[in-house]
């Protein structure tokens, strides 16, 4: 639960806050914020245009993930303007997947729509998303047509994609997009799991819940820099991997006793071939490969073990998943 300390933050602890039904409203929208200040006051008012054509009750609830941009003053300026804007305050920068939790935790909509507030997911797309979610679905999320990213960004979310399908082990339908619309009950199966470690878009998979992708328009990142660069993309897929499978701990198994009959079935034909022929062993070079090579296997097999006692770790130390600082309504 969370817990205000007297004159302190607010502490966001794994389970989250209880929602107040009496403050329902139709559509919720949580942005996670990180150094956005340039797109916000674009985002808000063609956000505002589409969510106000549909006639429905709605709060848009941004989450500033430690901005140092003047993020947060411009969000202050927003909610003055506009009370339906809520803005939650961390106390530094946790992540993108914590601020999502924290923005889930806090909205009451019974529908609930995410997406970035780099305006490369264009609000007026929303629309097709509520349509189809209309159908039926508990999970519309967009597929991006022509999308405006770096290769290497394209590159690994196909590659997280397919670890998605291969390590989450059942056969709801994977995405990595950040753009979506979800039911109230997805929320809030969303906000009983328990783990550190979150990747928001595996765990939805994970539930269980329908899915299903409508294409739609990416557009360029509208200012700042993307909050994911090439090695941090590389400790999130180490992080899918060992947060949905364990699977790399049974590939170790799986090597060792490979390489193992290997040395054996090697070591009895060379000492059969001593004993009976007379061979004379050479190949020191040879040797220094064979050593290089296995310590490199034992090194790969003990990584893969330290990576989920690093997790093992993580999880037992009971820290909050994110710290508040400042609640704007």
């Amino acid at each position: 639960m969370g817990a205000v300390l007297a004159d302190g933050p607010t502490i966001g602890w794994v389970m989250g806050d209880p929602m107040d039904k009496e403050t329902q409203v139709e559509i919720s929208v949580v942005i996670p914020v990180f150094n956005n200040a340039g797109s916000l006051k674009e985002l808000y008012t063609r956000l505002t245009q589409v969510l106000e054509s549909l006639g429905k009750s709605h709060e848009i609830l941004f989450v500033d993930d430690g901005s140092t941009d003047g993020s947060f003053q411009r969000l202050k300026e927003l909610n003055a303007q506009d009370k339906r804007v809520k803005v939650l305050r961390f106390t530094r920068n946790f992540g993108q997947h914590p601020a999502l939790a924290a923005g889930f935790r806090r909205c009451s909509g019974k529908v609930v729509i995410q997406m970035d507030a780099d305006l490369q997911n264009p609000p007026e797309e929303i629309l097709k998303l509520l349509d189809k979610y209309r159908e039926g679905y508990d999970v519309v999320f967009g597929v991006r047509k022509k999308r405006k990213d770096p290769l290497y960004r394209k590159m690994s979310s196909s590659l997280v994609s397919w670890m998605l399908k291969k390590f989450i082990g059942h056969s709801a339908q994977t995405n990595i997009s950040a753009f979506k619309v979800m039911g109230r009950q997805v929320v809030d199966a969303l906000n009983q799991c328990q783990e550190r470690f979150r990747f928001t878009s595996g765990l939805i998979s994970w539930l269980g819940f329908s899915q299903i992708g409508v294409e739609v328009e990416h557009a360029e990142r509208a200012g700042g820099k993307p909050s994911y660069n090439f090695f941090k993309l590389v400790f999130l897929t180490l992080d899918l991997v060992t947060g949905f499978s364990y699977l790399p701990l049974r590939m170790a198994s799986v090597l060792g006793l490979i390489f193992a009959l290997m040395g054996l079935i090697s070591g009895s034909y060379i000492l059969l071939k001593k004993l009976f022929i007379g061979y004379y062993i050479l190949g020191y070079a040879s040797i220094i490969v064979g050593i290089l090579f296995f310590s490199g296997i034992q090194l790969l097999c003990l990584g893969i073990i330290g990576e989920y006692l690093a997790r093992i770790y993580r999880e037992t130390q009971g820290r909050p998943l994110y710290v508040i600082k400042e609640t704007v309504e």
